[in-house]
């Protein structure tokens, strides 16, 4: 086997994917560096929580623009600004994790405008479930329904990955199963907030969005309707 010794010792992240990460860190960074008196000086202590009431999506907010027909810009906003930001240094350290190995695997078949499409589609819809259907006056802030739609995407190449071989095909559903089942454990012991409402949703964004925006997506779409 002949080996390129000018190749990179791991694959490279598609740069869609860096540009996120990037932005949530450096988001993360500044709220570290300003609580721990690096910079910004005493006020930088509550730069998070402004941050949570500013740009974190709010379902009391949601009902009050349906209620009165009223869409303002810097209300509308929060839907793609709450994914960027975090109650803790730890949701965000996870986010970011989940974000790199999903999107490298996504993003090496997905184009960068379908990686972001699904990225910023699944937080809308997992925001608007959560507005809608838990009445939870809580922000939602994270990005983890964002997240969560990489996995339906990641779960689509499994199963259409899957079906091509004649596997069982709903395998591929085994991982948002594991979490879920992790989200219900951990609410059980520790007692859990409606972010799984927003989680779900975004996964099933990410997962019907790729029928679409996945290379030969909507052609594979189309075959299986013809076989019923």
């Amino acid at each position: 086997m002949h080996q390129n010794p000018n190749a990179p010792p791991i694959n490279p992240l598609p740069p869609v994917v860096v540009a996120l990460v990037m932005i949530i860190a450096g988001i993360e960074g500044f709220f570290s560096l300003g609580r721990a008196g690096l910079i910004g000086g005493p006020e930088a202590i509550g730069w998070r929580l402004t941050a949570i009431r500013d740009y974190g999506f709010s379902g009391d907010i949601l009902r009050w623009m349906i209620k009165t027909g009223q869409v303002p810009p810097d209300q509308l906003v929060r839907f793609v600004t709450y994914p960027f930001v975090h109650f803790t240094f730890t949701q965000a350290l996870f986010v970011v994790v989940f974000l790199l190995a999903l999107g490298k695997t996504v993003g090496e078949v997905f184009r960068p405008w379908a990686v972001l499409l699904v990225f910023f589609a699944s937080a809308i819809m997992g925001a608007l479930a959560y507005g809608l259907l838990t009445q939870d006056p809580r922000a939602l802030v994270g990005g983890f329904p964002a997240v969560y739609g990489l996995i339906g995407a990641f779960t689509f190449l499994l199963w259409v990955n899957l079906a091509a071989k004649g596997a069982n095909k709903y395998r591929a559903f085994t991982l948002i199963g594991f979490l879920l089942f992790i989200q219900l454990v951990f609410g059980i012991l520790f007692g859990g907030r409606n972010d799984w409402v927003a989680d779900l949703a975004g996964f099933a964004t990410g997962f019907l969005l790729s029928f679409i925006v996945s290379p030969g997506g909507w052609s594979h779409l189309l075959a299986r309707l013809r076989k019923r």
